[in-house]
């Protein structure tokens, strides 16, 4: 994402950065901007949601990125914010959550905020993605 400049302070920054594949702040120039509003892990034809913590949190991302290019965006190389809603705050969560930002941000490390709540919108749901892109 070469037109987005990252930036990750020095100490806890870099450290997450390292560790946790997300940077801190990103600066955007002029140009059309996409916000997602929070994907679930649901399946898109059933609406089931996996009662595994790994396949939830895997199809989550897969519904931002479906999102995403629905919306005419290209993909999650666009994604430079994430926002995630978490039930569960737990070392498995965690691992799932570390493993997508990978897998779906190989080149680049968005800016993230992990929330914990109590309860999200559906029975069994316990992880929601929401996200912004840039599409210029």
């Amino acid at each position: 994402m070469s037109h987005l400049t990252y930036s990750s302070y020095a100490g806890f920054g870099q450290r997450a950065l390292q560790n946790t594949h997300y940077q801190q702040a990103v600066l955007l120039p002029p140009g059309p901007t996409l916000h997602i509003s929070g994907q679930g892990g649901w399946d898109r034809t059933t609406v089931a949601i996996p009662s595994d913590i790994t396949a939830e949190v895997e199809q989550a991302f897969d519904n931002v990125d479906h999102t995403l290019k629905d919306a005419g965006g290209k993909g999650m190389e666009q994604v430079y914010k994430l926002v995630v809603y978490c039930t569960l705050m737990d070392d498995a969560v965690e691992g799932a959550l570390k493993a997508g930002l990978r897998k779906w941000f190989p080149k680049h490390q968005p800016i993230l905020t992990g929330v914990g709540v109590a309860k999200l919108a559906f029975e069994g749901m316990h992880v929601e993605i929401e996200a912004s892109a840039h599409l210029g």
